[in-house]
């Protein structure tokens, strides 16, 4: 079964998993619950205890105003939705959500509201950031 894995501050990338719950449960490293936040047809399968076990912080969910409403710990999956069960994602909706997950996040809560931050995408920093600017010399001190 072709999914979209999203891990804690990485980038997401298509895994091939085996159908069934032993399968899904060695994606996300323990029990399973599933999530339908999208009108699309997929399922987003996480940690049913990953806040509790203390997992990493992964991504946040948002609602329709851009509100992050929770957040997922611990890696989670991305299936599409077939008549009975989950089922391989479809090319398109595998692109999409690559996209919308691309940023691993940080969170923080100021004045009781989280944020969340998106971080730099590993591969793509900006390589003249981080060199050291050239030595100039200049008059003693």
């Amino acid at each position: 079964m072709k999914v979209l894995m999203v891990e804690p501050g990485k980038i997401p990338h298509e895994a091939d998993i085996e159908p069934g719950l032993r399968s899904l449960q060695a994606a996300v490293d323990g029990s399973i619950q599933a999530v339908y936040p999208y009108e699309d047809p997929v399922a987003l399968i996480c940690n049913e205890d990953g806040k509790f076990m203390g997992l990493p912080l992964n991504r946040a969910l948002r609602d329709d105003a851009g509100e992050v409403y929770d957040i997922i710990a611990g890696n989670f999956i991305v299936t599409g939705l077939g008549e009975e069960s989950f089922s391989d994602l479809s090319p398109e909706l595998m692109e999409k959500y690559k996209e919308q997950f691309l940023a691993p996040e940080s969170f923080v809560r100021i004045g009781g509201k989280i944020l969340a931050v998106n971080q730099p995408v590993p591969g793509t920093e900006n390589k003249d950031m981080t060199q050291k600017p050239p030595h100039k010399s200049g008059p003693e001190l």
